[in-house]
């Protein structure tokens, strides 16, 4: 009888090595995706704040109220109009919470500085952007970036009548 042929398997050597190149691929794909941790946070920072703000236009319109997105350093919330007072509060609804974004973001505005606001200057929660009760808000273009890195950059903007536009990365303006 041939010894051989009841002793069937993998060797010691053989099963380490595939563990080895099993842990390799494991690793590598870890440390792959971990590298993209800003940019999938970026992305959704942004899709957050481009839902509240579609949000917040349509609330204006469906219950006639003015409300404005006040941006800050380190975050953003929202106000409503107060036509008793004639002042800005923030807005009482939980869905329009004041939010923080990570240091490492960083956003530059360019809002239109001569539109109207509803408030006077001394007024100390004066929105950055006002999304009226007819449909039209402040014209804006607020960029996102991860510290000033233009490659990744995204864009909510708006001319004031249109809708909300949310440009990612990769996107190119159309040429008229």
């Amino acid at each position: 009888m041939d010894r051989r042929a009841a002793h069937s398997g993998f060797t010691l050597i053989e099963i380490l090595v595939v563990l080895i190149i099993v842990g390799l691929l494991a690793s590598l794909a870890v440390f792959s995706m971990g590298g993209n941790s800003q940019q999938r946070e970026l992305e959704s920072q942004v899709r957050e704040l481009y839902l509240l703000m579609q949000t917040a236009s349509e609330q204006a319109v469906l219950n006639n109220l003015e409300l404005g997105l006040l941006l800050e350093d380190d975050g953003y919330q929202f106000v409503a109009f107060q036509d008793e007072s004639g002042e800005w509060k923030p807005s009482g609804e939980r869905l329009f919470h004041r939010r923080t974004l990570p240091d490492w973001m960083t956003v530059t505005q360019f809002v239109e500085s001569d539109a109207p606001r509803l408030t006077s200057a001394e007024d100390k929660l004066r929105p950055t952007i006002v999304f009226f009760s007819s449909g039209e808000n402040t014209p804006f273009e607020i960029e996102f970036t991860i510290r000033n890195d233009t490659e990744l950059m995204h864009a909510l903007a708006s001319d004031g009548v249109s809708p909300l536009e949310w440009r990612q990365p990769g996107f190119e303006e159309e040429e008229w």
